[in-house]
């Protein structure tokens, strides 16, 4: 993609691929509040002074900010965008309360909340099914083609032409499970069932963790067998059983996430990995220098990582208002606009908190970079 190019191109492919996560999560929120009969006052992509926008049939103010880095949907009743209920609540009339987010049952105020992530993890599993259309799925057998010197597979004596067909117990049909097995890993043994020369042999190996620097500058702690695979191989699959796969592969993104999330909060991962606007930035202008196909990947990733976060039991985030109804449905009415509004701030706090250390992360990248 050569018009992606340079410090614009970067610019551009950021501002492409974030407008685009944030339209859908949005649109998620859009679409699950108006299917409930709530009145949607305003969609915006972007934070602060509007840019330009226009007001659709329904009274939906849509509009471009100036700050493009989220959006919001203000939907009646909402004291601000981040969907606090306002204080004028109670004086509705009756018209006006069958239009109102917070006068809406506790499960369709579950389900619009819930609708912006599950959007995100819709389009990922769809960018995914993209990807395996077109350019193929990448599969590899369990072979191992090559031991590196000094390795830990070789001091655990694995050889090159071994086949690798499970670990701790899980079957391995492909070379790309065993790198996703053990690229989480934090030094800890592996238990391999390994085929050699008609037989099955048992091998145990303890993964060396390494940190290792891209391109970027970005830091990654990474845990390596020191095996090589023997092909790689691309198969195309038709749009149903893409989806189907694309769907597993959505999974593993998510789930290896969470655990490496799991492992910086107990201390076995750097936060090191943790990036912010910055970070995104240069990798969506490097990615997009690469293809049209690894950028749809990295917007895939961004995603499920949006949708994720705003699934953490933070206030101001969705997990927070979730959070609030679980609390609501244990205690038989919502909780006190008070304690809301104190849990607002707290959340409010903790997400710039984690903004300032992920853009701390970012400078410190940079200022390696510049100086070796």
């Amino acid at each position: 993609m050569l018009w992606l190019t340079g410090g614009l191109g970067h610019l551009v492919s950021f501002l492409l691929v974030l407008t685009v996560l944030v339209f859908v999560h949005e649109l998620g929120h859009y679409l699950v509040a108006r299917r409930n009969g709530v009145r949607v006052e305003t969609f915006s992509i972007g934070f602060g002074p509007e840019l330009f926008g226009w007001n659709d049939r329904a009274g939906t103010r849509w509009k471009f900010s100036a700050v493009p880095l989220g959006g919001f949907v203000k939907m009646f009743g909402d004291a601000d965008p981040g969907s606090l209920p306002g204080e004028h609540l109670q004086e509705m009339t009756e018209a006006e309360r069958a239009v109102s987010f917070h006068h809406k049952r506790l499960l369709q105020r579950v389900a619009v909340v819930a609708a912006g992530p599950i959007a995100n993890f819709i389009l990922a599993v769809l960018l995914l099914s993209v990807i395996i259309v077109v350019r193929g799925q990448q599969v590899s057998p369990p072979d191992v083609g090559q031991v590196l010197p000094g390795s830990a597979a070789e001091a655990a004596g694995i050889k090159s032409g071994d086949v690798i067909v499970a670990i701790d117990g899980q079957p391995v049909d492909s070379f790309e499970t065993i790198q996703r097995i053990v690229e989480v890993n934090t030094g800890t043994p592996l238990d391999l069932a390994v085929k050699r020369g008609g037989a099955e042999i048992d091998i145990r190996v303890t993964p060396k963790v390494t940190m290792e620097t891209d391109r970027l500058g970005f830091t990654h702690q990474i845990a390596r067998l020191g095996i090589g695979r023997k092909g790689v191989d691309f198969i195309r699959r038709n749009p149903v059983a893409a989806v189907w796969y694309a769907a597993n592969e959505a999974w593993y993104l998510t789930t290896a996430t969470l655990k490496a999330v799991w492992q910086m909060v107990i201390g076995l991962r750097s936060s090191d990995d943790i990036s912010g606007p910055i970070g995104i930035f240069q990798l969506s202008g490097a990615v997009a220098q690469e293809g049209f196909i690894p950028l749809l990947g990295f917007a895939a990733m961004l995603s499920i990582n949006l949708g994720l976060i705003n699934l953490f039991p933070i206030p101001v985030l969705d997990g927070g208002h979730l959070l609030f109804y679980a609390a609501e449905a244990i205690r038989g009415k919502p909780l006190s606009q008070r304690a809301q509004e104190f849990g607002f701030r707290l959340g409010l706090a903790l997400v710039l908190m984690l903004m300032v250390f992920a853009t701390w992360n970012d400078l410190v990248r940079i200022s390696k970079s510049w100086s070796s």
